[in-house]
């Protein structure tokens, strides 16, 4: 029998031979594939709870519930800086570097493939600015933590009792935090990279003011008059009783006096002992051993752009000689320069209601509706407030924070009233911090996450090009819309204003960058900064003086903005060219949006994948029609 069997045609039973094999291979590959999936989600969790759990402001203001993320127990901590911190982090990207390197990408689903491009490329690009110790500035005087500390705690939401313990816990530990950063200053003096003396003392100027004693005492302060504001909220739903809440404000009132206000003069004191040895004003990182390799290495960071230096350059020469010649053109009418000036502080819509009701309306049919997710409202909440007078002169013209993962119903907007005036000026930036800037991509991008079951260390990967280019694309494409508002008045000369002015001002961006770039990369002094800025009508000294210090202090922060734009114009064209007649500005915004926060390199490849019939979006009926709940927060004005 076994030898009538072998003896047959080994083609006609290899077939049945192979079965089993086959279903075999399958089953191995189908293993395999689920395993590096559970692995790389593993990794995920992972690193986003080992990030977060040191680190309470973070994980506060990324996760409303961090109960249902797996952190549960956690001591409340500020990220207090310790000598040889940096190794360790390098040893901990290392670590997490080698554990992606175990799984196979290809195994993984379309959606983790995307992330775990981002994330070893972001891990990879962190662990190469390990070597550039000491270049950081966590105290500069435009963007600093002494400045940008006061502001996270007056918005920290109270959720629960354990927010509010969690919240009095890090005011008990801002002395701690304060001394941990004046031992880095020290230690940056030790390496011959402290910041310049007319630096130090703006930051010492800063924490005599944010923190006045004479604030406390009278209980007017923010941090006094917000505490007590939360706690009310608290009270009134029953989650605390009266005499717990008095309790708590007094123990703020007793750190905030006791601890806080101290932390911040010697902070102060502690710096003026600093000052002398440096330099006496701001320069350039090029001036610094290894400045231009670092200033090129945080440009990359900082906007996601893959292009070296020079590419950088050539870009934005480019960009500024159309730009000019444009708005050259435009001022060839004999009144041009009057009707643009008389236009530039008048609009016809004045409260932050309107032009956010405005801009949402001529969003339609431009950008897609919010993802529909579980429990959230199709119109977040929105309260627009203004800086406290305190830190008004050390603030940004306005700026936005973004909400938890899990919790994107309330939003809150910044205006700093001393540098935001009224008119274009607010509707521009509610447009570049609103919708559909800021607020209308992060609420979009988080709620897209959650509804892809996307993992949530996408929430750690910061990228300022993408976040910040957005904001600027929408904020031009506000000029167009503030012109048509006014052309549909019959105000031509307003319409025509409004364009020159977003002429000028994309010019103005573009030569910041080039300064920029100039000033870190390739040395340029003030004195041929300050030619350049006469040129273009900026005559004053102080001015010229203002300019040059604000760019030499905050290096690639105007490429974050202005470079992170042109990547964008850059992708929609390559967009236009790929998908041809499906192009739609619906489609590009919708790709954008999709992908979410993300280096241009990984958008490129990841637009490269994308054919013309996904891109081909139907235009919906009816975006952000109903209006009347777009403002479900309050609109606060104090």
């Amino acid at each position: 029998m076994l030898k009538s069997f072998f003896s047959k045609k080994p083609g006609k039973m290899l077939p049945f031979l192979l079965i089993p094999l086959v279903l075999s291979l399958a089953a191995l590959f189908f293993c395999l594939r689920d395993r590096d999936s559970r692995l790389f989600s593993s990794l995920c969790e992972t690193i986003f709870q080992e990030e977060l759990a040191g680190n309470t402001l973070n994980l506060h203001y990324t996760l409303a519930c961090p109960e249902n993320y797996g952190i549960e127990h956690y001591p409340p901590a500020l990220p207090c800086y310790q000598p040889g911190s940096g190794r360790t982090s390098s040893r901990r990207l290392e670590d997490y570097l080698d554990a992606l390197e175990r799984i196979d990408a290809d195994h993984l689903s379309e959606d983790q493939r995307y992330t775990y491009t981002l994330l070893s490329r972001f891990l990879a690009q962190s662990q190469a600015g390990s070597r550039f110790a000491y270049y950081d500035e966590p105290l500069s005087p435009s963007a600093g933590m002494q400045s940008e500390l006061p502001i996270l705690l007056a918005e920290y939401a109270f959720r629960s009792r354990t927010d509010v313990e969690d919240y009095l816990a890090l005011l008990d530990q801002t002395d701690e935090y304060f001394a941990s950063l004046l031992l880095y200053e020290q230690e940056k003096k030790e390496a011959g990279l402290l910041q310049a003396d007319t630096s130090l003392q703006q930051v010492r100027e800063q924490c005599y003011s944010v923190l006045s004693k004479e604030e406390l005492s009278s209980g007017t302060h923010f941090l006094q008059t917000t505490f007590q504001e939360r706690l009310e909220h608290l009270t009134a739903q029953g989650i605390l009783t009266e005499e717990e809440a008095a309790g708590y404000l007094s123990t703020n009132d007793r750190l905030l006096t006791t601890v806080m206000q101290p932390a911040y003069e010697d902070l102060a004191d502690g710096l003026f002992l600093l000052m002398g040895d440096g330099t006496s004003r701001p320069k350039g990182l090029a001036a610094y051993p290894q400045g231009r390799e670092y200033y090129a290495w945080l440009t990359g960071r900082n906007t996601g752009s893959p292009l070296s230096m020079e590419e950088i350059k050539s870009l934005l020469y480019s960009r500024f000689e159309s730009t000019y010649s444009s708005l050259h053109t435009l001022l060839t009418r004999d009144d041009s320069i009057e009707v643009w000036l008389l236009h530039q502080d008048t609009f016809p819509l004045l409260s932050p209601e309107e032009i956010l009701t405005d801009l949402q309306a001529r969003m339609a049919g431009s950008f897609p509706p919010f993802p529909d997710i579980a429990g959230a409202s199709a119109y977040p909440g929105l309260a627009v407030k203004t800086v406290s007078a305190s830190l008004q002169e050390y603030c940004a013209p306005a700026f936005y924070l973004t909400p938890p993962l899990d919790d994107t119903e309330n939003n809150v907007i910044y205006i700093n009233e001393r540098s935001t005036p009224q008119g274009l000026d607010l509707y521009t930036t509610l447009a570049h911090e609103g919708y559909p800037g800021h607020l209308y991509q992060s609420v979009y991008s988080q709620r897209r996450m959650r509804q892809q079951g996307t993992d949530p260390v996408r929430q750690l990967l910061w990228y300022g090009g993408y976040q910040e280019g957005w904001a600027l694309y929408v904020e031009f494409l506000s000029y167009d819309y503030a012109a048509d508002l006014a052309a549909r008045q019959g105000d031509e000369d307003a319409a025509y204003a409004y364009t020159i002015e977003k002429q000028n001002r994309d010019m103005q961006l573009c030569l910041y960058a080039l300064l920029d770039v100039s000033i870190h990369y390739d040395g340029l002094p003030y004195e041929q900064v300050r030619d350049i800025l006469e040129v273009f009508g900026i005559t004053d000294e102080t001015a010229s003086r203002r300019v040059y210090d604000y760019i030499a202090e905050e290096p690639s922060n105007y490429l974050k903005y202005y470079l992170g734009y042109l990547e964008l114009l850059r992708l929609k064209e390559t967009a236009k060219e790929q998908w041809g007649d499906a192009y739609s500005e619906l489609a590009f915004h919708t790709f954008l949006l999709d992908c979410g926060p993300s280096d241009f390199t990984t958008l490129r490849e990841k637009l490269a994948e994308t054919g013309a019939e996904e891109a081909a979006l139907p235009v919906p009926a009816a975006v952000f029609m109903d209006l009347t709940n777009t403002f479900s927060g309050s609109i606060i004005s104090p």
